[in-house]
């Protein structure tokens, strides 16, 4: 665990802790590349790409939240996620949704020894890469079943749930 100090602490203690120190680090990595972006648009470079520059702004602000929160789940990839939403301007509301959304699963993962199962699925994929794919498959067949069951299962029990249809849809019903 990277986070010595907070062994042996309560369960609370640890994720808090976590949240509160990734919080911290998204808002500075955020707030830098703000910075970054202001001098970019104060610099001639704006000037010669002109409208490309406001569209990319509009793409982030549309598609980006999406991509902050997953970011979180990544390995390396939040902190340039997180610097490229403040240097194209994201709006603020929008980013800190999705940054306190990826913050919260980011602390979820590391204080419940989610990347203690990464690193258990490295080596065996050190070992043998194909038994590591078999297992992602079969974790993935797992999940669909269980999902594919629970939905038969509601449907079965919700006197209001629609009836599943073997044929297809005629565009006159």
């Amino acid at each position: 665990m990277p986070y010595e100090f907070l062994e042996g602490r309560p369960f609370w203690v640890v994720y808090f802790s976590l949240l509160g120190i990734v919080f911290a680090r998204a808002q500075a990595t955020y707030w830098i590349g703000r910075g970054l972006g202001a001098g970019v648009h104060r610099s001639g470079f704006a000037e010669r790409i002109g409208p490309r520059l406001a569209r990319a702004e509009g793409l982030v602000n549309r598609f980006g939240p999406p991509a902050v929160t997953l970011s979180f789940m990544t390995v390396g990839i939040q902190t340039a996620v997180n610097l490229a939403a403040g240097g194209v301007r994201m709006r603020f509301p929008r980013y800190l949704v999705a940054m306190f959304l990826g913050c919260l699963i980011w602390a979820a993962i590391y204080s419940l020894g989610g990347m203690a199962v990464l690193a258990a699925w490295w080596s065996l994929f050190l070992r043998s890469p194909l038994l590591a794919l078999a297992v992602v498959a079969a974790t993935a067949a797992a999940v669909t079943g269980l999902l594919w069951w629970r939905r038969r299962r509601r449907a079965a029990t919700d006197p209001g749930a629609a009836p599943e249809r073997s044929e297809p849809v005629s565009a006159a019903e």
